[in-house]
C-alpha cells in the first residue's frame, strides 16, 4: 500500500477526544467514512479503557493511491495491554469493540515494540456506508 494522504495526530487517551477525532477523520478524507471512524473511536476507547485515560496515543490514517483502502493505526506506550476480539452476551454494556472493527475491517493486526503497540486496520474505501 502507498499512502497518498495521511493524517498524523498526537493525543492523550481520554473520552472527549473521541469524538473530536471522529470529526478531524471526516474532514481528512472529505466526506462520509462511518467505517474509518467507527474504527478510529473503537481503537481510542480501547487505550482509554484497558491503558488508562490520559495516555498518550497517535493515530494515523492513509489511503492508498488509488483511494481503495484505508489504514488506520492507533499507537499507545503499552506493548502489555492487547486487544482481545470477545463474545459479548446480550445484555452487556461492553465488550463489541474488536467485533465491531473485525465487522468492518478488511483485515487487523497488532503490530508490538518493546516499548508500544500499535492496533491497525484496513478498510475499503468504495461503497463507505452514510455518516452515523
Amino acid at each position: 500500500m502507498i499512502p497518498t494522504t495521511h493524517l498524523h495526530v498526537e493525543l492523550l487517551a481520554i473520552p472527549k477526544a473521541v469524538p473530536e477525532l471522529r470529526r478531524a477523520v471526516r474532514q481528512h478524507l472529505g466526506g462520509p467514512c462511518a467505517d474509518v471512524q467507527l474504527c478510529v473511536s473503537e481503537l481510542l476507547t480501547n487505550v482509554i479503557t484497558h491503558v488508562g485515560e490520559g495516555t498518550p496515543v497517535t493515530l494515523r490514517v492513509s489511503e492508498t493511491r488509488d483511494r481503495r483502502t484505508t489504514r488506520v493505526e492507533v499507537t499507545d506506550p503499552d506493548p502489555r495491554a492487547l486487544p482481545v476480539h470477545l463474545l459479548a452476551v446480550d445484555d452487556a454494556e461492553s465488550g463489541r469493540g474488536m467485533a465491531l472493527l473485525a465487522a468492518v475491517a478488511l483485515r487487523w493486526g497488532i503490530r508490538q515494540g518493546a516499548d508500544s503497540k500499535t492496533v491497525w486496520c484496513e478498510l475499503s474505501s468504495v461503497g463507505d456506508r452514510p455518516e452515523w
